[in-house]
């Protein structure tokens, strides 16, 4: 098997970063390594790959924090969104392409990493098992529910949801599985989307959710 593909705990607010990359050429990124970057240089140097290059789902510090730590150790270039990046760029990870998807709604500059080989979604706090990230305003709101829907009809429901955050009641999901259960995903119109928003707190408390 020459792909790799980590899920890392990097501590912080329950945060998780992610090792990807490609045996055969020696080759690898991380995303979001934020408090634990020393973890990532590790994981690389026992799969015997270097990394180079390191991205951010957004800018938002406890997901940015380990990037120049990774970089000092490593030579990898920091890329990040209206840089480097654009919606629709493609990263070349050996042989794996993985594509950028700008998601706004949590934060204006948020994208969403999508490998099609193996069909991996990194959502980082745009969207987690059962629930998603917050929002500033309610015209972010907005930008984020039409970010959800770009997620549901542009990506195969059989994709695997990878989230910023261990805050749902695994760590990992598929599209399909969040667009059946996670209540922000069955939410029928925008005006249901914006209602949920709002009565979050009770809704957690009265499911017993984390």
């Amino acid at each position: 098997m020459t792909f790799i593909f980590e899920q890392i705990k990097t501590g912080g607010d329950r945060n998780f970063g992610y090792l990807i990359g490609d045996r055969e050429s020696q080759s690898s990124i991380v995303i979001d390594p934020s408090y634990r970057p020393e973890l990532f240089v590790e994981r690389a140097k026992a799969q015997g790959v270097n990394i180079q290059a390191i991205f951010n789902t957004h800018l938002h510090s406890d997901h940015t924090n380990g990037n120049t730590a990774v970089q000092k150790q490593t030579g990898a270039k920091i890329f990040q969104f209206g840089k480097d990046l654009e919606e629709g760029s493609v990263i070349n990870v050996g042989r794996y392409d993985i594509q950028v998807l700008h998601t706004p709604g949590h934060t204006e500059d948020h994208v969403v990493f999508y490998e099609p080989k193996y069909q991996l979604a990194f959502t980082g706090d745009h969207l987690f098992v059962g629930k998603i990230g917050g929002t500033s305003s309610e015209a972010a709101a907005k930008q984020q529910h039409e970010s959800l829907q770009r997620l549901l009809t542009e990506l195969p429901e059989t994709s695997t949801v990878w989230p910023g955050h261990d805050v749902g009641c695994r760590p990992s999901s598929t599209l399909y599985l969040e667009s059946k259960t996670n209540p922000f995903l069955v939410a029928e119109s925008l005006d249901a989307f914006l209602e949920m928003k709002e009565k979050w707190a009770d809704y957690k408390k009265e499911m017993g959710l984390k």
